[in-house]
């Protein structure tokens, strides 16, 4: 068996642990990971019921994180979106917070992930049900994603987008031309409903700001981000697939295990991790490798 992400934790979390502010979550996520099938959590036997065999296994964690619980929890997630899946054309729609919002991200995990379902969800469906483009309500599936595959803060949003809908007499409107939506107007309309939020958010007191981050200084960052110019924001409407199980299959292998499964760990020494990555537009199989540091 090769090197797993428990052999990682086992060997330089506890030292981590100690020279690091880490909140209760992440130590969670840690012990459950090292603890993982281990006589930590127990276990059970298999018995056949004639007594011919029997075997002991140990209990498993069943952590979101942990890589060695993702195959079933997975397969599972799968099998009841596919359930979901109607007999019609599908798109795939991204959507990526700049990473000028990382720092907020970090403070308020919560309100911003449900601000980040709620614009991009409001932003599809005003459009799709404007008769310009479709005038009809789509069905959606929504994944969150936050991390990048070399490791760093990136949360965006996949969704996987019906092409075509209902429309208020209860017909079937299919997408005209093979085109979902114009990659841009989407963009634009997206980034006035996040800032938009956000802007009602902090009024509420809704938000945790950073330390170090005063009111006026998150205003003046979001007039930034706001500013059709200043500040870049990704959207990305992808080409239309003939169903939608490819996209759901791709969505259900990052739901569960963690960002860095066991298969894409190479090597480790008593300084760095090292681990294959695919950068942005690279297909399955050409990877390059990087390496984290113990404090990285």
């Amino acid at each position: 068996m090769g090197l797993t992400l428990q052999d990682v934790f086992c060997q330089h979390y506890p030292d981590y642990e100690h020279t690091h502010p880490l909140p209760l979550h992440v130590r969670k996520a840690a012990q459950a990971i090292m603890q993982c099938r281990t006589a930590a959590l127990g276990g059970h036997i298999q018995a056949c019921p004639e007594g011919h065999f029997s075997r002991i296994w140990y209990n498993s964690c069943r952590h979101r994180a942990c890589p060695q619980c993702a195959f079933i929890q997975t397969e599972r997630w799968l099998v009841a979106q596919q359930a979901r899946l109607l007999s019609c054309d599908h798109y795939h729609v991204i959507f990526t917070l700049p990473h000028d919002l990382n720092v907020l991200w970090l403070s308020n995990v919560e309100t911003m992930s449900q601000l980040l379902f709620q614009s991009a969800r409001e932003t599809l469906f005003e459009l799709l049900g404007d008769a310009k483009y479709l005038g009809a309500k789509p069905g959606m599936i929504a994944a969150l994603h936050t991390w990048s595959q070399t490791l760093i803060l990136h949360p965006h949003l996949h969704c996987l987008v019906t092409g075509g809908g209902v429309n208020a007499q209860g017909e079937w409107v299919a997408v005209r031309h093979g085109h979902l939506l114009p990659a841009r107007v989407v963009m634009a309309l997206f980034r006035g409903k996040m800032v938009a939020g956000l802007r009602r958010a902090l009024a509420r007191d809704e938000l945790v700001l950073p330390e170090g981050m005063r009111p006026q200084q998150l205003l003046n960052l979001l007039n930034r981000l706001g500013h059709a110019k200043k500040t870049q924001w990704s959207v990305r409407v992808m080409e239309r697939y003939r169903h939608g199980t490819g996209v759901a299959t791709y969505l259900a292998r990052y739901m569960r295990g963690g960002p860095l499964k066991n298969s894409r760990l190479v090597a480790m020494d008593p300084e760095h991790v090292s681990f294959t990555y695919r950068g942005p537009g690279e297909q399955a199989g050409s990877r390059g490798q990087g390496k984290r540091s113990q404090g990285g």
